[in-house]
């Protein structure tokens, strides 16, 4: 559970805990169909992925998105969160363990605010870079 931490107990170079996924399965993508109201096809239909050159469906962008806010959330409360910005860099496949990570790389004032910049960052089980981004907290 996050915890309200402070500008001084927070330091430039330490690392959020880190989220592991289980291989990212085809029920996965559904249930995330649901709950997102995304129902591309891309991410649920095999036919419709071959037929756009894929080997097979993807996970949605934004699904990996939501797991590094998960790692935002549960360092700091989500009232916390004062910026939040990712980029895509390469397609997530099924099978597939994604790790998410986050490390503080500035601590600064904003409007007299104590916070501290985050970069992020999800790369699957061979070290291959899915998304990166980029968060700004606010610390008591």
């Amino acid at each position: 559970m996050a915890v309200a931490l402070t500008f001084d107990s927070v330091q430039v170079g330490d690392a959020l805990p880190p989220f592991q996924t289980p291989p990212i399965s085809r029920l996965n993508l559904a249930l995330y169909c649901g709950a997102s109201g995304d129902h591309n096809p891309i991410h649920v239909d095999t036919d419709f992925a071959h037929a756009a050159g894929m080997p097979d469906v993807i996970a949605h962008g934004m699904l990996s998105m939501a797991w590094l806010a998960h790692v935002l959330t549960q360092w700091v409360p989500q009232t916390a969160l004062r910026q939040y910005s990712v980029r895509f860099a390469a397609m997530t496949q099924v099978g597939e363990r994604i790790t998410c990570s986050g490390e503080v790389v500035e601590k600064l004032h904003i409007d007299g605010q104590p916070c501290a910049r985050i970069t992020l960052s999800t790369v699957n089980q061979d070290g291959q870079v899915k998304l990166t981004g980029e968060a700004v907290v606010a610390l008591s």
